[in-house]
C-alpha cells in the first residue's frame, strides 16, 4: 500500500510540474503587445558616470484610449544601478544633460500645461521642475556645453488676423497657408531670459558649436512636411546677432550632423543627389566652408549601406552607425584615410542612434530575443554589455526561430531578408505564409526584433506561419546603387523581387503556394494592394494599411508632392499618366480574387483616407472576393493610440486565420465584431 501511494505522489509530481513548466514557457500572444518596453534615447552624463535614457511602456488597455508613456531613467554605470526618475503615466523625451551632471532636461507636458515645454529633474531624484512657459509647443532643445544657454525650437504664435478670426467664432482653416514658422530662442539659465534668434524661415536639427558661439542647424523656408523632406539646408547661425550664413547648399535629405571637438568641421548625414531616397551618405566640410557640395568628399562613395548617425571621436575621426542589409554595424572613419574600419560586427545587435564618451559608446539596442534595451560598447575592448532587462517576462516566452536569407531576383540581383519560422515547424510540411512588406520604400528591415503591432513577427509565427521580409530594391542599407533601382518604377521590379522571394521559399518546401498572404503599411500597404490585385492570383489574402490605392489622386492629396516627385516618380503625372495609372491598384480591381482588408487613419495627411475608400469602392463593385474598410478615428499615418493598435493586430491576424488556415467559406469574412475578453 505505501508503494502504491509513493506511486501515485510521484505520478502527480510529475504532473504538477509539466503543468508548471508548460504555464511557464508559451507562445506569445496578442495581449502580451501591452508588455513589450523598448529603450530609445539613451545619453552619457557629461563626467561619464551615468546615462539616462528613456523607455516606452505601453498604455494597457484598461486605461482610457491614449499614446503610449516615455519614463526617464538613469543608469549609474559604476554602481550596475537603475534609477526610475519619473512616474509611469509620464512622456518624456528628448534628454539633455546639464554640463555638470547633476540635472535632466527634458520635454513634457505635464499637469495643467497645455504645451509641451522644457522640464529638468535632478539626477539622483525628486519631483520635475518646470523651466520653460512658452505660449506654444516646444519641438526640440540642446544645452550649451558650458551650461549656459538652452538653445531651443518652438512653433511661432497664430497670426493676429487668425486669432481675431477664432475669436469671433470664424474656424476656417485656409490649407497649407496657416502654417506656423519653427522659430529658434535661446535661453539663458541663469535669469530665464528668453531671446528669438530666427524669424521667417523655420529650424529642425541643430546643434551648438563647441565654442557655443552659434548653431549649425537645418533650415528650410516653410514648416510644411514636404520642407522638412526636401527642403532643409544646412546655415550656421551666429546667436549673438541672429544672422546666419549657407554652410553647405546640400541637395534634397538631410537628416542628422555633428561639429568635430575643435568646431573647425562638421560631418553630416544626407542624401548623395536629389533624387537620393535615402539620407545615408556622409559628408565632412570645414566650418566655414568654401567648397560646392559637389566638391565635398562622399565617405560612402562605393560603401553597401547607409549611414545612420555621426559622431565625432576625436578632431580627425568619426563614429557612424550603418544599416548594412538586415545587419546594422558600428564603423570608424579617419577624415584621410579611404575606408572606413568596422568596430561593432554586424548581426550582434541591432541600432539606430549612441552617444559616445571617451571610448564607450550606448545605445538602445535589439536582438531577435528581445526588444530595445540599453547597451554599452568598449570601443578598445570590443565588449558588449547588455545594462538592462526590462523585458525580463521573455524568458518564459518560447520564440521561433528567425534567420537572415539571401535569394536571387530573376535577374541574377541579390536581395536579403529576415525569416522567421513557424514556432512548431516540421521538416517537410508546408506551411502558410505571412509576407510582410516594409514602408518608405526608402527603409529595411533588420534581423532583429520585428514583432510589434504593425509587423507581426512571432505574433504570427506562435501561429505557424512563415513570416517573411524581404529587403526589395529601393531599399536602404544597400547603397545608393540600390536604392536607385526603384526610380520611376514603382511596384515593378521591386515587387518582382518580393514574389522571387516567396517563390525561393515555395521551391525549399517550406510554404503552401495556395496559402500566401501579405500585409504591410505606407508603401507595404501600397505593395499590399498590388498583390491584391495586380497579382491576384498570387495571394490568397492581404492587409492593406495606410495604403496608395490611386497612384493619379495619391499625388494630388499627400503632404509631400516633392518628396514623391524627385526621389520615387522623376516626372510629374501630366508628364506621363499612362504609367502612374498602369501603377495603381485600383487600375486592376476589377480582376482581384484576394480577400482584403484595408485600414486607414482617418486623419492620414501622407496617405490621405480616401485612397482606403477608392481602392474599397473598387473592390467592393468589381471583384470576386471579400473586401472590408476599417477607419481609425484620430489616427494618421500609423496608428498611435492603444486600442487603434491592438485593434489592428488583432483583426488582422484574424483575417490571415480565416483566409490562410480555416475551412471557413472563403466568399464570407470573420466578424466585423472583435471578441474582447
Amino acid at each position: 500500500m505505501k508503494k502504491l501511494f509513493t506511486s501515485f505522489t510521484i505520478i502527480a509530481i510529475v504532473i504538477f510540474q509539466t503543468s508548471f513548466l508548460y504555464s511557464q514557457n508559451r507562445s506569445l500572444t496578442p495581449d502580451d503587445l501591452f508588455k513589450i518596453k523598448n529603450v530609445n534615447e539613451a545619453l552619457f552624463s557629461p563626467d561619464g558616470k551615468m546615462i539616462a535614457y528613456t523607455l516606452n511602456l505601453p498604455r494597457p488597455l484598461n486605461e482610457e484610449p491614449g499614446n503610449n508613456y516615455n519614463n526617464l531613467f538613469v543608469y549609474q554605470t559604476k554602481e550596475e544601478e537603475n534609477i526610475d526618475l519619473l512616474a509611469n503615466q509620464i512622456v518624456a523625451s528628448a534628454i539633455q544633460w546639464s554640463f555638470d551632471s547633476e540635472r535632466i532636461y527634458f520635454l513634457a507636458k505635464l499637469g495643467e500645461q497645455k504645451f509641451n515645454q522644457i522640464y529638468y529633474v535632478d539626477a539622483d531624484g525628486g519631483s520635475p521642475k518646470l523651466l520653460t512657459n512658452e505660449p506654444s509647443d516646444v519641438l526640440a532643445f540642446k544645452v550649451s556645453s558650458d551650461g549656459n544657454n538652452i538653445a531651443f525650437v518652438r512653433l511661432e504664435e497664430k497670426s493676429k488676423g487668425k486669432q481675431q478670426m477664432l475669436s469671433k467664432g470664424f474656424d476656417a482653416e485656409i490649407f497649407e497657408e496657416e502654417y506656423q514658422q519653427r522659430n529658434l530662442y535661446v535661453m539663458n539659465v541663469n535669469d530665464n531670459a528668453v531671446k528669438q534668434v530666427t524669424t521667417a524661415s523655420s529650424v529642425f536639427e541643430f546643434e551648438w558649436s563647441p565654442d557655443n558661439k552659434s548653431i549649425a542647424a537645418a533650415i528650410a523656408d516653410r514648416n510644411l512636411v514636404d520642407d522638412s523632406y526636401m527642403f532643409k539646408r544646412l546655415f550656421i547661425v551666429d546667436i549673438e546677432t541672429g544672422l546666419k550664413y549657407k554652410l553647405v547648399d546640400n541637395p534634397g535629405k538631410l537628416t542628422q550632423f555633428s561639429f568635430s571637438p575643435d568646431g573647425t568641421k562638421l560631418a553630416f548625414v544626407s542624401a548623395s543627389n536629389i533624387n537620393d531616397a535615402v539620407s545615408g551618405s556622409l559628408f565632412i566640410c570645414d566650418v566655414p566652408n568654401t567648397k560646392q557640395f559637389s566638391e565635398l568628399r562622399n565617405y560612402s562613395e562605393g560603401f553597401e549601406g547607409s549611414v545612420i548617425m555621426v559622431k565625432w571621436k576625436d578632431d580627425n575621426t568619426v563614429i557612424f552607425s550603418s544599416e548594412e542589409g538586415v545587419d546594422i554595424t558600428l564603423r570608424e572613419q579617419k577624415i584621410d584615410q579611404k575606408q572606413s574600419k568596422v568596430i561593432l560586427d554586424g548581426g550582434k545587435i541591432v541600432l539606430r542612434n549612441f552617444d559616445l564618451f571617451k571610448n564607450m559608446i550606448c545605445f538602445a539596442g535589439n536582438t531577435m530575443k528581445h526588444p530595445n534595451e540599453l547597451f554599452l560598447f568598449n570601443i578598445e575592448t570590443s565588449e558588449l554589455k547588455k545594462l538592462t532587462n526590462h523585458n525580463n517576462w521573455l524568458e518564459n516566452i518560447i520564440l521561433a526561430k528567425q534567420e537572415k536569407v539571401e535569394y536571387s531576383a530573376k535577374d541574377g540581383l541579390k536581395i536579403q531578408g529576415v525569416l522567421i519560422y513557424p514556432l512548431n515547424f516540421e521538416q517537410g510540411k508546408k506551411y502558410p505564409l505571412i509576407t510582410y512588406i516594409h514602408g518608405g520604400p526608402e527603409a529595411a528591415v533588420q534581423n532583429g526584433w520585428e514583432t510589434s503591432y504593425g509587423s507581426w513577427g512571432q505574433f504570427a509565427a506562435a501561429k505557424d506561419y512563415f513570416v517573411f521580409m524581404p529587403n526589395y530594391r529601393a531599399s536602404s542599407g544597400r547603397g545608393v546603387e540600390f536604392t536607385m533601382m526603384g526610380f520611376g518604377d514603382l511596384a515593378g521590379k521591386e515587387f518582382e523581387d518580393v514574389i522571387d522571394g516567396i517563390d525561393f521559399l515555395i521551391q525549399k518546401g517550406f510554404v503552401d503556394k495556395n496559402k500566401v498572404g501579405i500585409g504591410g503599411g505606407s508603401y507595404g500597404g501600397y505593395f499590399s494592394a498590388w498583390a491584391a490585385t495586380k497579382y491576384t492570383d498570387r495571394f490568397a489574402a492581404s492587409v492593406v494599411f495606410v495604403g496608395i490605392a490611386n497612384q493619379i489622386s495619391k499625388r494630388n492629396t499627400t503632404d509631400i508632392p516633392y518628396e514623391d516627385y524627385y526621389v520615387h516618380w522623376g516626372f510629374w503625372t501630366h508628364e506621363n499618366e499612362q504609367l502612374v495609372w498602369e501603377r495603381s491598384p485600383v487600375r486592376y480591381a476589377h480582376q482581384s480574387n484576394t480577400p482584403t482588408l484595408i485600414l486607414h487613419g482617418k486623419e492620414d495627411p501622407r496617405v490621405h483616407p480616401s485612397q482606403g475608400l477608392e481602392l474599397y469602392r473598387a473592390l467592393k463593385l468589381h471583384s470576386k472576393a471579400p473586401v472590408r474598410l476599417v477607419f481609425y478615428p484620430g489616427q494618421g499615418h500609423g496608428n498611435s493610440k492603444n486600442t487603434s493598435r491592438y485593434d489592428f493586430l488583432v483583426r488582422t491576424l484574424e483575417w490571415f486565420d480565416y483566409y490562410l488556415k480555416s475551412d471557413y467559406p472563403k466568399d464570407r469574412m470573420p466578424s466585423k465584431y472583435l471578441d474582447f475578453d
